[in-house]
């Protein structure tokens, strides 16, 4: 199929203009849409906090764990799909890219019904591997289970945002999440406080908001220029499975070990008490709400990553790699700096009727937030092997730092430190990945430039041959 005019536009947009005006320009609402996801689990951290309940705080950390899981999952079909539809739209191959973005979002429904029936059958064991204590499973099961519900079109919706991104449109992607946190704010404190239903007004708050914000990034699929979602394109070939899992393996293995990390993590600091795990769900929300402006920048940085590695101008996917490095760094830099001085007052904002969750939650913060601004660093390396479909360095990329660095730092630094050990595993795991990251990306880059100078000495020799 010939590429139509309007994607011909788009692929030289996405291959001419200047890098730092078109990524400002896609990582924009990118940048808006991951802030304002975070508040999906941080509208519920602090409504659920307001019920002076630590258990119930508790409780949401734990089952956010789960909610790893279906990203995981949404994630491993959304950037799997989405890469290789950038590649595609790069080299001008519409159809190819049509028939994956349809691939990409059936499985991703399939896979989150799988997520549904299992977690409701295993409930209860789920719930205690996930890192609840007895103190906290109750409120874990009655949030979890109506999370389940809506796990299918959370994949969805993951995939549709993904694949909306890599087509250069963010502007749709951005909308519908806006859309669905705005909803979900409004309603954690009327069904958790108006209607009485406590925690599991939360859950009921996120799946609805979830739901509005599935039904709006489906209606932007239909909309402008995008490729279509159709089920007669819907196919099992392993080709389409195949390229899915390079480009989405490093995605599925980052977040199950965001998740594994989270569930060990839960289960050590348990001991402590609710108190120690409640803290740490508070931090979690909050590293995580600095971290996605970090994500949403490398994510505007991903459709021009993949339509010029496509293109084959691996000049400018340097330059884009650099101005995004530079600007995430600066931004963790002065975040955390700030986010350091006011800790004690951003946990109280959380939980404000214990105090020991507010001086636990304080320490841990600031002991995050001294590595926090190397996420820069891991994540754009890692998008970037990610998109231009080097699917070994970025899966070891994407399983280091919550797997092959923290797991073990998590579990061996609190037998030698006890509880200060549980505060600097996730330091030792960020300076260790940083220190992987940094070699690869650096010849990789050197690799793009031999590469480089070759194309363009067969260029020459050409000139030279046809004069």
């Amino acid at each position: 199929m010939i590429a139509s005019e309007t994607q011909n536009e788009k692929q030289k947009r996405m291959t001419t203009s200047p890098v730092e005006k078109l990524i400002l320009k896609l990582a924009a609402p990118t940048i808006i849409s991951m802030l304002v996801t975070t508040f999906y689990n941080m509208a519920d951290t602090f409504f659920v906090g307001k019920l002076e309940n630590t258990s119930a705080t508790g409780a949401v950390g734990v089952v956010f764990s789960l909610m790893t899981i279906i990203n995981a999952v949404g994630f491993y079909f959304g950037h799997g799909s989405g890469n290789y539809i950038s590649r595609k739209l790069g080299a001008g191959d519409v159809s190819d890219a049509e028939t994956m973005a349809s691939c990409g979002f059936f499985w991703a429904i399939i896979g989150g019904a799988t997520i549904t029936a299992l977690g409701m059958i295993l409930i209860n064991p789920l719930a205690k591997v996930l890192g609840a204590t007895d103190t906290i499973m109750p409120f874990a099961v009655k949030y979890m289970r109506i999370i389940l519900i809506g796990a299918p079109y959370m994949c969805a919706s993951i995939v549709l945002n993904n694949q909306l991104r890599y087509q250069g449109n963010a502007f749709f992607a951005m909308l519908g999440l806006v859309t669905g946190a705005v909803l979900n704010i409004g309603l954690d404190p009327l069904f958790i406080f108006v209607f009485d239903l406590g925690v599991s007004g939360a859950a009921w708050a996120t799946i609805i908001s979830q739901f509005i914000s599935f039904v709006i990034l489906w209606i932007g699929c239909r909309k402008s220029d995008n490729l279509k979602i159709k089920l007669k394109n819907f196919t099992f070939r392993a080709k389409y499975f195949l390229q899915i899992a390079r480009g989405g393996l490093p995605s599925l293995l980052r977040q199950s070990l965001v998740s594994l990390a989270m569930m060990t993590l839960n289960n050590v600091i348990g001991v402590y008490g609710d108190a120690a795990v409640a803290a740490m769900a508070i931090v979690t929300r909050i590293t995580a709400f600095l971290n996605s402006a970090t994500l949403g920048f490398g994510q505007g940085f991903q459709p021009v990553c993949g339509f010029n590695y496509g293109a084959e101008k691996y000049d400018r996917v340097k330059k884009a790699y650099l101005f995004c490095l530079q600007f995430g760094t600066v931004f963790l830099l002065v975040s955390s700096a700030l986010f350091f001085i006011i800790a004690p007052q951003l946990i109280t904002l959380f939980q404000s009727s214990d105090a020991e969750v507010i001086r636990m939650g304080t320490v841990i913060l600031r002991c995050h937030l001294t590595t926090l601004p190397l996420m820069a660093l891991i994540t754009l390396s890692n998008m970037t092997f990610q998109t231009i479909g080097l699917v070994g360095r970025a899966t070891l990329l994407a399983s280091s730092r919550q797997g092959l660095f923290f797991m073990p730092a998590i579990l061996l630094l609190p037998l030698a430190f006890g509880i200060n050990g549980v505060y600097v595993s996730q330091c030792v795991a960020d300076v260790c990945a940083a220190s992987l990251a940094l070699p690869l990306i650096i010849n990789e880059f050197r690799l793009m430039n031999k590469a480089l100078r070759e194309k363009q000495a067969e260029k020459e020799l050409h000139i030279n041959e046809t004069a």
